[in-house]
């Protein structure tokens, strides 16, 4: 993948040494400005939760999200924002614009499911919750000096549609980008793996299984010593190293020795040098079973590499200092780097925009992200909590930081150096 258009990431070390987690000093006030984008959410509550509702009840997959898209555009054309669609050339992107404010605040909505299971990783909720966002932020943006964009961010399961939106400079103008999760548990400092997205094809040759095998070469033999290898790997994998994967091809027929198989691989780390470690040793895995077996083999990137997640302290903290106003207890810091969420394209979003993915907590009695149970508590009592809290928790992060002349002052800055960087 080719490196991020605009400027260069902060470590998490540098970005978090004006607010360490869990020793976060107030950012901006609140006052009548929180007060007017609460109302704004909680009048349009029921529209929102409506909406979550239905985006959940018709799941749709990476980059055909159409209906999805109109789902969740409706509400925001229809409170006079600026509606482009088919963004960074792709369909199912849009931005929804609102004010004309120096300071830019994006407000990330996702809304792709999972085959099979739907929405089991509460997507319908992302997109909801930002949407109330901004509709919340749109209530204020004169008064703060704000432009306020909802961004429709397709094919986040799989497909990396932030890191195209980003290389394509849908986000160039932005000073912050927010979005909220959910999950099992309330996380404030989320944190997420990088993530390689493979797909290797070995080439074999057919020929009869019992007349002929010896005139063979047997891709899915070159399958099974790769896997074999992989597995022993595992046990020398670094901390937060991980690699898992399924046979999407293995043959045809029994009586067919297999000229053709694929693998499709996932490498996770915990960031993106550790990734290039991950990818070095499981290519050499990939080739052994190629050159066990006299195959040869192809290694092909399926969506572009996601990065790390790297959180901006400020914004951090005025998240949770709002969701814990909300009456919700988040885990603590001290914990939060133990419990993974997996990989999200947000995290090249982070690594170049300050930028914010917390969780906010559903009950889903006992189920994790990815699980049926999960999609099934996407839409229960818990869930519609969720979108109205999550809308209200990052506008008021958003006003907190925009009315904080420091921490404005900042995001302007670094924003005139990418802009700068870009040219």
């Amino acid at each position: 993948m080719p490196p991020p258009r605009s400027g260069q990431p902060e470590s998490r070390t540098d970005n978090q040494v004006a607010h360490a987690a869990g020793d976060c000093a107030p950012v901006g006030p609140g006052g009548a400005d929180s007060a007017a984008s609460d109302a704004a959410i909680l009048a349009a509550a029921a529209e929102l939760i409506a909406l979550s509702h239905s985006i959940h009840a018709e799941p749709e997959l990476a980059f055909a999200e159409t209906r999805s898209v109109a789902k969740t555009i409706a509400p925001l054309a229809a409170r006079g924002f600026q509606i482009e669609t088919g963004i960074a050339e792709l369909p199912t992107a849009f931005r929804a614009s609102y004010g004309s404010g120096e300071l830019t605040v994006g407000i990330c909505a996702e809304y792709d499911a999972l085959p099979e299971i739907g929405h089991a990783c509460g997507h319908n909720i992302i997109a909801a919750a930002a949407v109330g966002a901004g509709l919340g932020l749109a209530e204020v943006a004169d008064a703060l000096g704000i432009t306020v964009v909802v961004f429709g961010t397709p094919a986040e399961e799989s497909g990396g549609g932030k890191v195209l939106m980003l290389e394509r400079g849908a986000f160039d103008d932005v000073a912050m980008a927010l979005m909220v999760h959910p999950g099992p548990y309330e996380i404030v400092d989320a944190r997420s793996l990088a993530l390689a997205d493979l797909s290797v094809v070995f080439h074999g040759l057919e020929a009869h299984a019992s007349a002929a095998p010896e005139l063979g070469r047997n891709a899915g033999d070159a399958v099974t010593v790769a896997q074999v290898a992989l597995g022993l790997l595992r046990q020398h994998l670094r901390p937060g190293q991980q690699l898992h994967g399924i046979v999407s091809d293995g043959g045809v027929a029994p009586n067919i020795v297999p000229g053709r198989a694929e693998l499709l691989y996932y490498l996770r780390a915990v960031d993106s040098a550790s990734l290039d470690d991950l990818m070095r040793r499981a290519s050499a895995c990939f080739e052994a079973g190629a050159l066990a077996t006299g195959c040869t083999h192809e290694i092909r990137t399926v969506a572009p590499t996601y990065t790390e997640l790297t959180p901006d302290s400020a914004l951090l903290c005025a998240y949770r200092e709002q969701i814990i106003g909300l009456g919700r207890v988040p885990i603590a810091p001290e914990l939060e780097a133990q419990r993974p969420l997996g990989s999200t394209d947000m995290g090249n979003v982070t690594n170049v925009i300050p930028g914010i993915h917390p969780v906010i907590g559903i009950d889903a009695g006992g189920a994790v992200t990815h699980q049926p149970g999960f999609a099934a508590a996407s839409i229960n009592a818990s869930a519609d909590r969720a979108v109205a809290d999550g809308a209200i928790a990052l506008a008021r992060t958003a006003i907190a930081v925009a009315c904080d002349a420091v921490h404005r002052d900042r995001l302007l800055q670094r924003l005139v150096q990418r802009q700068e960087d870009i040219r």
